[in-house]
């Protein structure tokens, strides 16, 4: 009986199809453990084995239990669901795995690249707009025949920030030992250029150690935040330190649980990073010429969302996810605009604001949450207000940002690739399984890094859902945003990064 009831309990479970992958695996997990509790309570004080053979099972468990503590030790989660991810005590760790990179010395040349590669550009984080899409190329649909080339592979620290690329040039954040690293490296090779070196790290053990955000180029300047909150400004071609804020410690902020993984926002001469936990928590300006601080967001808790920019309602605003509230900050005094409560602060929320028309921001998160479509209008006073249009789960991103195209939403939905109609929130399809990865909408086609590793190419249209082809990318756990400059697709996890040259239409 028990035995069935256990087994009845997981079926229900499994059965609701629109809770997250996450929250069904914490309850698979717990039921699992109550029902194997059950089982044994019931064979120590009610079965009819004799004293001896209740006792040796007891002892059996138990040594079981001993004996793969001792033999084992949690690294990391199995995936995004933030089950233990169990390996062998002897295995090297990622640390012992890789090889040092030196940081001193003059930068190696990078290799020879033409004028025409030298243009291809992927300056931030989701891309030039920071909108999860690229116009400026067209791929070719198929991959059999036009099969992707893979130019580069290294190993790479640890850490979940994505590539940035100017200059025929890749940048990236990654840990090596206690050393949290700003790296360059040539796009078309993959040869270490420079590294910028803070002494920190940052350790948690679901989501991992090392940097989590993806630096952003503006000129001949590369901005990085790290995990732990330092604010770093590079000189783009020798990555020389022009200037450094530590964002928690001067603002008097502890950390995140899971670490700052916001990417910086450059704008009209300002960098806004999210804040932590403390009086001021919200976002924070700094010049972007000098370090020196401009303004801070009181309004609200920090969350691991990036900031984003746009016009509402014919004004310029810096668009925060909150623990709270999604929001619109002036981007001159970062006083807030105007503000609407949605989700559930206890859980994380990290994909950023997404403005989808002149008057319409859409925000969405995991964890049950979903998703939400606001329209922000000015009153007769001037002041902005905004309203709900529509609610629901058709979008239930975790790590994963949406995009837009021709009045439709492409992103994961809790793992699966899904269209939702904008104008009404109706989920059109939803197909494959990708984990908690990530999402480039490249005109007509949805580029997916998968959180197991590999990359599919996928048609973006309301009609359903065809996957045109994938590639082996990379084979661990990847949490990274990819990062695609003209026909270059760069890709990375915390154990290996590479470097592929798509084919492209030629009509």
């Amino acid at each position: 009986m028990l035995l069935a009831l256990t087994l009845l309990a997981l079926g229900l479970v499994q059965a609701r199809s629109e809770t997250d992958r996450n929250i069904r695996a914490w309850i698979t997990s717990a039921i699992v453990l109550l029902g194997g509790g059950a089982q044994l309570l019931w064979l120590l004080l009610f079965s009819r084995l004799p004293g001896w053979r209740r006792l040796a099972a007891v002892v059996i468990v138990a040594g079981l239990g001993l004996g793969f503590k001792a033999v084992t030790r949690v690294e990391g989660t199995v995936s995004g669901t933030g089950l233990p991810r169990f390996v062998w005590r002897w295995t090297p760790t990622a640390d012992q795995r890789l090889a040092h990179v030196s940081t001193s010395g003059p930068p190696a040349k990078p290799a020879a690249i033409s004028p025409a590669e030298a243009r291809f550009r992927f300056p931030q984080f989701l891309g030039p707009e920071r909108a999860g899409r690229m116009d400026e190329v067209k791929l070719a649909r198929d991959w059999s025949t036009q099969p992707p080339k893979e130019l580069w592979r290294r190993p790479i620290g640890l850490g979940w920030s994505g590539f940035v690329v100017a200059e025929g040039l890749a940048f990236t954040q990654e840990q090596r030992g206690d050393e949290e690293l700003v790296t360059a490296y040539t796009l078309t090779g993959g040869e270490p250029v420079w590294a910028h070196t803070n002494r920190v790290r940052f350790h948690e053990w679901q989501g991992g150690d090392g940097p989590r955000a993806t630096p952003t180029l503006v000129g001949n300047r590369l901005y990085a935040f790290g995990a732990t909150g330092l604010l770093d400004c590079l000189e783009l071609a020798t990555g020389r330190l022009l200037w450094s804020v530590d964002v928690l410690a001067t603002n008097h902020l502890d950390n995140l649980t899971w670490g700052k993984s916001s990417s910086p926002l450059v704008t009209d001469g300002r960098v806004i990073v999210s804040g932590g936990t403390g009086a001021v928590r919200g976002g924070l300006a700094y010049d972007a010429a000098t370090g020196q601080p401009l303004w801070s967001d009181h309004g609200d808790a920090a969350t691991y969302a990036s900031p984003a920019v746009g016009n509402l309602a014919g004004r310029a605003q810096i668009l925060v996810n909150g623990a709270r509230a999604v929001a619109g900050l002036d981007p001159q005094t970062g006083t807030r605009l105007w503000e609407f409560a949605w989700g559930n602060e206890q859980w994380p929320k990290c994909s950023q604001p997404l403005v989808v028309s002149s008057n319409h921001v859409f925000v969405s998160a995991g964890y049950s949450m979903g998703c939400l479509l606001l329209e922000v209008k000015a009153g007769a006073d001037g002041t902005l207000a905004a309203t709900e249009v529509w609610r629901g789960r058709s979008m239930k991103t975790q790590f994963n940002n949406v995009a837009q195209r021709a009045g439709h939403l492409y992103g994961l939905d809790d793992g699966f690739l899904a269209c939702v109609d904008l104008a009404t929130g109706k989920r059109l399809w939803k197909d494959g399984r990708y984990g908690s990865g990530q999402s480039l909408l490249v005109n007509e086609l949805v580029l997916i890094q998968s959180e197991p590793g590999f990359v599919a190419l996928a048609e973006a249209k309301p009609e359903g859902y065809t996957e045109l082809g994938r590639i082996a990318a990379l084979s661990a756990k990847t949490w990274n945003n990819p990062a695609l400059a003209g026909p270059y697709l760069l890709v990375r996890n915390d154990q290996e990064a590479a470097c592929y040259l798509l084919p492209v239409a030629t009509e």
